[in-house]
């Protein structure tokens, strides 16, 4: 489902995949009803919400789809993703099964390797295309090799932030950032908050 910020190469790519797996599969532009929504609603532009926007008109059609043939929605996040909640909320974080959800970035790219996934495909920069130059890494502010070993000593191995900073010899202010992307973004990965009644 590309737009206009969707890069050639991964539409490519997206088919190439596909079509080496027998898997059935329609392109489908989302620009029209992307349009739709910006006419309507007439906010003022604001990139990061047009992308958001994006994902969430792609995952209303997946669910369109999978509602009308009773399929189920299988997601693409990865453990590096979900922990720092590197995802639109009922977007491309809806789903009804994550395959890789237990797996960090780096065991992606070794998985990608056992199963032959094309060089090019896993040399070309983590990227969701929701707007134009955008890249994973660059969003976030680090790379996710480094993401992946913070994640990894804080969650697993329950190593406060300054010892992580030691053990990597990186910047404390680096292990914050990403801590602090877990801690503010636990919502995305929930149940909304339901007040609890007050008997009076």
């Amino acid at each position: 489902m590309p737009s206009t910020t969707t890069p050639t190469e991964d539409k490519l790519h997206g088919v190439e995949i596909a079509q080496t797996l027998g898997i059935e599969y329609k392109e489908m532009g989302i620009d029209s009803i992307l349009n739709e929504f910006l006419s309507t609603t007439q906010l003022e532009k604001n990139t990061q919400a047009i992308g958001n926007l994006k994902a969430r008109i792609r995952m209303s059609i997946i669910y369109y789809y999978a509602n009308s043939k009773n399929y189920l929605v299988s997601g693409t996040g990865n453990k590096s993703e979900i922990l720092i909640g590197y995802f639109t909320k009922h977007g491309d974080g809806a789903c009804d099964i994550e395959p890789i959800g237990d797996l960090y970035k780096n065991d992606v790219y070794k998985l990608s390797e056992y199963l032959n996934v094309p060089e090019e495909i896993m040399i070309k920069p983590p990227r969701a295309g929701l707007w134009d130059n955008q890249t994973d890494e660059e969003e976030i502010g680090m790379t996710y090799d480094s993401i992946d070993q913070i994640l990894y000593l804080y969650t697993e191995k329950n190593m406060e932030n300054t010892m992580i900073s030691d053990k990597l010899g990186i910047p404390v202010s680096d292990v914050d950032m990403i801590i602090n992307k877990i801690i503010r973004n636990q919502h995305k990965s929930k149940v909304a908050e339901i007040p609890l009644k007050t008997i009076i």
